[in-house]
């Protein structure tokens, strides 16, 4: 299996011949495979990523944000908790984005998003993020008029604007160190329908559901056409999307870490070199540690 043949497959590298419907949420490219030996194929993308973590930390020049959206059910949290398994969580920050505050409202949409974006060396995971605002709130059109934006900037193509907006915002982030990646987590409603039955029937799920959920998945045709949108809008060089099928979460799990690993591999991270004088330092450091252990010699144990 090539792992970046098989991820570039999903990246959307000619946005302006996107549809959404050409894309299958069962897909899995005739690999099959169970949750077990998922992992066992996953896990040595996750053991590179947490290497490759590690040289991003200690390089500290070079920050990546992953975003996730897509519908409920389609397996965000579990893709995140698979594939960032092995990362040291001192170098990785997850933020999951829920209904806007007072205070969020009174700032312009990217405001928050921008608050929470990782430093340099730090991966940073966004579940959901700025891109609600081109897809719930486009549904939704009511949430808008919560914005209080002053009625002249209404106009019939706010979503455009948007589009802009967001491009201009991940283009200044690329430029400034930002490796940025999005996964649009394609599940069909057929699946959703049996996830949330499973909720609905599973003691230790039940606490996932909202009927909320339901009364969004009647809304299906109209948040399939504002994604279809937003893709072709925002899916750019410097920010790709990847459309990953979410009907099998293994395979999900597969497509998302190898993304992850390939894009991290293309910034050729090493560990920082250490210079002659900080050489010298260490070296007169060992010495002096190895001579307090020859004087020091194996003292006895004192008992109170």
């Amino acid at each position: 299996m090539n792992r970046q043949k098989l991820t570039k497959r999903y990246r959307i590298d000619d946005p302006g011949k996107f549809r959404l419907a050409d894309h299958d949420p069962a897909d899995t490219r005739g690999i099959k495979m169970d949750k077990a030996k998922a992992r066992a194929v996953v896990a040595d993308d996750i053991a590179r990523l947490a290497e490759l973590q590690d040289r991003l930390y200690a390089v500290d020049s070079w920050a990546m944000l992953v975003i996730f959206q897509a519908m409920d059910a389609a397996g965000k949290d579990s893709a995140i908790k698979h594939v960032m398994s092995g990362v040291n969580p001192q170098g990785c920050e997850v933020h999951a984005f829920k209904q806007p505050t007072p205070e969020d409202l009174d700032h312009d949409f990217l405001w928050r998003a921008a608050m929470h974006l990782p430093r340099r060396g730090r991966i940073g995971i966004f579940n959901r993020s700025y891109y609600e605002e081109m897809l719930v709130v486009r549904v939704h059109p009511g949430l808008l008029e919560r914005e209080r934006l002053p009625p002249s900037l209404l106009r019939h193509h706010v979503w455009t604007e948007r589009f802009q907006a967001v491009n201009a915002f991940e283009r200044h982030l690329a430029r400034s160190g930002m490796v940025i990646l999005k996964f649009f987590l394609n599940v069909s409603k057929e699946e959703q329908k049996r996830r949330f039955l499973e909720r609905l029937d599973n003691p230790a799920k039940r606490w996932k559901f909202s009927a909320n959920d339901v009364t969004e998945r009647e809304l299906w045709p109209r948040y399939m056409e504002a994604y279809e949108d937003m893709i072709r809008a925002t899916s750019t060089v410097e920010a790709p999307w990847y459309v990953v099928p979410a009907d099998v979460k293994p395979f999900t799990w597969l497509i998302v870490a190898g993304a992850m690993v390939d894009a991290l591999e293309k910034l050729d991270l090493a560990y920082p070199e250490v210079g002659p004088e900080r050489l010298e330092e260490m070296r007169r450091i060992r010495k002096a540690l190895e001579q307090e252990s020859s004087d020091a010699g194996e003292a006895p144990i004192r008992r109170p």
